[in-house]
């Protein structure tokens, strides 16, 4: 349609979130991904392009791959402080708004607001509509505006006025009526998000359900457990070697499959969904390698110094077309295109400049030396990052030199955990007598960070069955994976493994390591969702151990990226005990020895509760299930924890 060019949509998604326990309501899950990707989903095809106005936030605001916009008006101002954002940066003559929390956004919403609005000549058109015995109700958030109205905007704003049907009382408006009331309905509490979850995807759980059949056809492919463990020769959940538990969660876990384009600044830490493929050699000319002098090989004498004469001097970026005849060079300074003929750059240095001459002793340099061959680094069609990396610095460098605006990469993985227990403490609570303050949660949080997920923080779940099934409910409506600590010992409420077996494809596992032998592993259920969870033992070490061993790679697998653990080889400062059949991971603290060689001693008690120790040490000494005890000076596998992901 024509008119698509002249309009820029805008998502408003700029307030507080506070009826959504603090969260953006663009952000929270519906129909297993952000409201706001369905909204950018129905209104990118009707317009030129699109922006995001929020106020918080904005790094993952920024991960939908379209700008973001923060309000100009200070203060949470409301809806017209975020389409005052918008009419003041777009560049096209109409901005039309939609709230981040509108998933059923009509398709025609612009073709049908810009008809009207050309039809009656006028300032803007907003939606309405009308049910069966009651009055007509207006939508003004759904409106389409002249850019050039942005001075009447600033100024009912710059007056105190926040109403979105206040600004345009002296403008010509004209409704649209729409016969779908439900298109136009905010979701503007976490019950109403709920219950429109329930409305639209009760189904979505059945295989014949046709309304979701990307997430059904991708549920139908998932393998059972019962399928991935009956390929583990000797397999046995009660004594199960961390190998085969590693193995069997790698095959068990999917990634998620949705791809963002976000801006460059925006891809660090982030997993490249695509390689990236460059478009032109790198570099793009021979150039030189450092400052010299540019000749032709040829003209070297072999048993005497050479003297040539300067005919010009090339500068970075300002290429020459000047051909030094023989017996003639170019003074050129380092990245200067290689002047047509010359092959070969003497360093400035082993010269002697006369007037406009230069002499170069003999054997200084042999033919070639000094010159940097175009597509040396890159050639054109190469892949230069390839898909599953994660973006570091470097990257970010060598995509702006292939003049990549925009990166194709994965959509951040959604992870939920919590605590169980009711002997829990949160911080700023009091601490009853037999009550411990939860640190897990925080141990969580900070290694989930570093992988670069997004997270939700469910707090501390009681030892109860029905906040259990609640909170995991909750959980795998709104993450891709959950994580959880404590209540999967033997010790613990038979209930757990009930809830845990109720909702999915769950086993419980006793593994053949220390710290860390009790993990519940497997995938969950609810209203059409499902997630991966991972069960990890209460004691604070275990919780680390487990995290790393198991649920790292997984929750790395799920979203796209290639990042295995790298054991490096150190020498024990002193003896370690060690029974072999089970493996160990010991806290150490690794460093150079007067040799200059790695060692590396444990930090002492290596009880799976002693957090402190976990805290004083750089490194997991690993002792291999087959191992027996280390002697003084023998080599040992050893995981740092700086550079962890």
């Amino acid at each position: 349609m024509k008119e698509q060019a002249l309009i820029s949509g805008l998502i408003l998604a700029g307030g507080r979130g506070t009826r959504m326990g603090h969260v953006d309501k663009g952000l929270q899950a519906f129909r297993g991904k952000p409201m706001a990707a369905h909204v950018l989903e129905r209104l990118a095809p009707q317009v030129a392009s699109v922006a995001i106005n929020a106020n918080q936030n904005l790094n993952t605001w920024a991960g939908f791959g379209v700008p973001v916009w923060p309000d100009d008006t200070p203060g949470f101002a409301g809806p017209l402080a975020g389409l005052e954002a918008g009419m003041r940066r777009a560049t096209t003559e109409y901005v039309l708004t939609a709230p981040c929390d509108s998933p059923f956004l009509p398709p025609d919403l612009a073709g049908r607001l810009f008809a009207a609005l050309q039809a009656e000549g006028a300032d803007l058109a907003f939606a309405a509509t009308q049910e069966p015995g009651m009055q007509r109700q207006p939508h003004p958030v759904f409106c389409l505006v002249k850019t050039s109205l942005l001075p009447v905007l600033s100024s009912y704003l710059a007056a105190g006025g926040r109403k979105m049907d206040g600004w345009y009382k002296d403008l010509k408006a004209v409704e649209v009526l729409f016969d779908d009331a439900d298109a136009f309905s905010n979701i503007n509490t976490l019950d109403e998000l709920d219950a429109a979850a329930r409305r639209v995807g009760s189904c979505a759980a059945h295989a014949s359900d046709q309304s979701m059949p990307e997430l059904n056809a991708w549920a139908a492919q998932l393998p059972t457990l019962q399928h991935v463990t009956s390929c583990v020769s000797g397999y046995d959940p009660n004594a199960l070697p961390v190998r085969d538990a590693q193995r069997i969660i790698r095959e068990f876990v999917a990634p998620v499959r949705a791809i963002e384009q976000v801006a460059l600044r925006s891809a660090l830490g982030r997993v490249l969904a695509q390689d990236i493929v460059s478009p032109f050699n790198v570099p793009a000319h021979d150039n030189s390698a450092m400052d010299g002098f540019a000749l032709r090989g040829a003209d070297l004498a072999a048993d005497g110094p050479t003297t040539l004469r300067v005919v010009a001097t090339v500068y970075a970026g300002r290429p020459s077309d000047v051909v030094p005849a023989p017996g003639e060079c170019v003074r050129i300074m380092t990245g200067g295109v290689m002047p047509a003929g010359c092959d070969t750059v003497v360093p400035q240095e082993f010269t002697t400049a006369q007037d406009d001459s230069v002499t170069i002793p003999p054997s200084t340099v042999r033919v070639g030396d000094n010159r940097r061959l175009a597509g040396e680094d890159l050639k054109a069609g190469s892949p230069a990052l390839a898909k599953g990396k994660i973006v570091r610095p470097a990257d970010l460098g060598l995509l702006a030199s292939l003049a990549v605006a925009e990166v194709p990469v994965q959509r951040r993985l959604r992870v939920a955990f919590f605590s169980t227990g009711d002997e829990l403490r949160s911080i700023g609570q009091p601490l009853d007598e037999g009550c411990v303050y939860d640190s897990n949660r925080y141990t969580i949080y900070g290694m989930l960070q570093r992988l670069g997920c997004d997270i939700i923080d469910m707090g501390i779940v009681r030892d109860d069955p029905q906040a259990l099934e609640d909170a995991l409910r909750a959980a795998c409506e709104n993450a891709d994976a959950i994580v959880t600590s404590g209540g999967v010992s033997v010790g613990a409420a038979d209930y757990t493994k009930q809830i845990m077996g109720k909702l999915g494809d769950v086993t419980f596992w006793k593994i053949g390591m220390r710290p860390g032998r009790p993990l519940a592993f497997g995938r969950i259920s609810s209203n059409g969702r499902s997630a991966f969870l991972f069960g990890l033992p209460g004691n604070p070490v275990a919780v680390m151990v487990s995290f790393y061993f198991f649920a790292r790679d997984a929750l790395l697998r799920m979203m796209g990226a290639e990042a295995p653990l790298e054991l490096l080889k150190a020498r024990s400062v002193g003896a370690i005990r060690k029974k072999p059949g089970r493996t160990e991971y010991q806290r150490g603290i690794l460093s150079r020895g007067e040799d200059g060689m790695p060692q590396v001693r444990i930090t002492g008690s290596q009880g799976s509760g002693i957090l402190r120790s976990m805290s004083e040490a750089n490194c997991m000494v690993v002792l291999h299930d087959e191992q027996g005890s280390v002697a003084a000076g023998d080599m040992v596998d050893v995981l740092p924890f700086e550079g962890l992901v």
